[in-house]
């Protein structure tokens, strides 16, 4: 029954007490005095609040100093970054101003090469194309000078020969049908003297080589076979014979003679 009466004080105490704690300032003072242990005053719990608020305002504002401090630091590695960065552009922008004066100042240097190496080429064309003319003009001139000197040496050998010693000098001249001169069919032409007897078989050019030389002792094998008659002298008469072809007239017994002190009675 006693604790059914506990129960049912504690039901009037819930429902009564916010209505008691407002209409009874007795109760009131008397509940607030009987708790006061339990929680702070007003003035203590504004107080605390006040620190609170103290400490978080102190902390905002070393928070703030510290961020301008680092927005500073910041700053000032921007400017530093930006004055170096406008320093480099700078300098780069000599560099390329100095390299495009290079540039064109190759490009004006090529192009001069380039009309000095198309004036030398025209000059060496000309060059050429006058040495061509030359040599042509000088082996034609040669070529004549050649026939020419051949034709009146014989015409002078043969006056001298037949009219002073009755000597006869003709020219032989005779076809190869067989090739067996020059390797084809071809013309062969030689100056054959004969006196009491004796022939003498001759090759009279303005220069001779070492095929030439051979080519004249294939004529006088041509010759001595076709007429069955050997050749008592084989010579030869030039003014510029090579070395090559004096060495082959000895192993081919062909008498070579260059000038007038050489010949033999």
């Amino acid at each position: 029954m006693e604790t059914q009466t506990i129960e049912e004080v504690k039901k009037v105490i819930l429902t009564q007490l916010p209505h008691l704690m407002e209409t009874e300032p007795d109760i009131r003072d008397f509940i607030l005095r009987v708790t006061r242990e339990q929680y702070a005053g007003k003035q203590e719990t504004e107080s605390r609040f006040d620190r609170i608020m103290d400490e978080l305002k102190r902390d905002r504002e070393a928070q703030m100093r510290k961020w301008a401090a680092e927005e500073e630091r910041w700053a000032a590695w921007e400017r530093k970054w930006d004055e170096e960065r406008k320093a480099q552009d700078k300098k780069w922008g000599a560099q390329e101003k100095k390299w495009e004066a290079q540039e064109k100042k190759w490009e004006a240097q090529e192009k001069k090469w380039e009309a000095n190496q198309k004036v030398i080429n025209e000059m060496l064309a000309s060059i050429k194309a006058q040495s061509q003319k030359y040599d042509s003009t000088i082996g034609a001139l040669g070529a004549r000078w050649g026939l020419h000197s051949e034709s009146a040496f014989r015409n002078g050998l043969r006056a001298i020969l037949e009219r002073s010693f009755g000597v006869k000098v003709e020219r032989y001249e005779d076809y190869d049908h067989e090739g067996k001169v020059f390797g084809r069919p071809e013309q062969i032409e030689m100056d054959v003297i004969i006196h009491d007897g004796t022939l003498i078989l001759c090759e009279i050019k303005s220069s001779m080589s070492k095929s030439d030389l051979y080519a004249f002792w294939r004529k006088k094998n041509f010759y001595e076979e076709k007429h069955g008659r050997r050749a008592s002298r084989t010579l030869v008469i030039s003014p510029m014979i090579d070395d090559y072809a004096r060495s082959a007239a000895k192993e081919l017994d062909i008498e070579v003679y260059g000038y007038a002190e050489d010949v033999k009675s």
